[in-house]
């Protein structure tokens, strides 16, 4: 059971838990593919296999998460691209009943995702989200990503949080345990990130598969 009482920041990752990944999940795997192929007349699987062979390089960094990045390393305008579906941006399910139940309980939420500061705005504003939030933080802000060391010391800093008192809800298991090892006190693990898609196998942590099992449930 999370023991609210202990916790006075939430901090929520984005991406698998606030949004649904299967917007994530379909730009990168099916219509940035598509459009790199057309656009640099090279086949689908020519450009799936490109694709994939630098993201694997990228893996961990912040490169991986930075559009700009990939729209020099691609010669494209990926953030255009993104903007052509972003009717497919959506919340996972009770997302917003949580953040109101946050809200009465009088927690302060802060978002704290690896999105560049462009993907960022073009979610929040198809979305809505930075209504139900008290502040919004990219990593790029901090030029670490969330599972690069050293990063939740600096947003300790700069956003004079006690970490100890801090409950951390997130879809990936390194960002998780890079939280852990760095002081967060509570960490949460999103099981169904991408609602399309079957849930994640449980790690370590405590874990939910929607937010509804956290407003007045116990937690597996």
């Amino acid at each position: 059971m999370i023991n609210w009482d202990q916790i006075d920041t939430v901090l929520l990752d984005m991406d698998g838990t606030l949004l649904d990944l299967s917007f994530d999940n379909f730009f990168w795997r099916e219509h940035l593919p598509t459009e790199y192929s057309r656009l640099s007349n090279k086949t689908l699987v020519q450009a799936k296999e490109e694709l994939e062979q630098l993201s694997d390089s990228l893996y961990g960094s912040l490169d991986w998460y930075c559009v700009d990045y990939w729209s020099e390393a691609l010669n494209i305008d990926v953030e255009s691209i993104k903007r052509d579906v972003k009717q497919h941006i959506r919340y996972r399910p009770h997302t917003l009943s949580f953040l109101q139940f946050l809200r009465g309980l009088e927690k302060q939420c802060i978002l704290v995702t690896n999105a560049h500061p462009k993907t960022l705005e073009l979610k929040v504003a198809s979305s809505g989200l930075h209504e139900y939030l008290d502040k919004l933080v990219s990593s790029h802000e901090f030029s670490l990503a969330k599972e690069n060391a050293g990063f939740w010391h600096k947003l300790q800093e700069r956003e004079e949080l006690n970490l100890s008192r801090c409950l951390f809800i997130d879809d990936s298991m390194p960002v998780l345990s890079n939280a852990h090892r760095e002081g967060v006190g509570h960490i949460l693990q999103i099981l169904h990130p991408d609602t399309t898609q079957a849930p994640n196998l449980k790690g370590d942590y405590l874990s939910i598969h929607d937010f509804d099992e956290l407003m007045n449930k116990p937690v597996p």
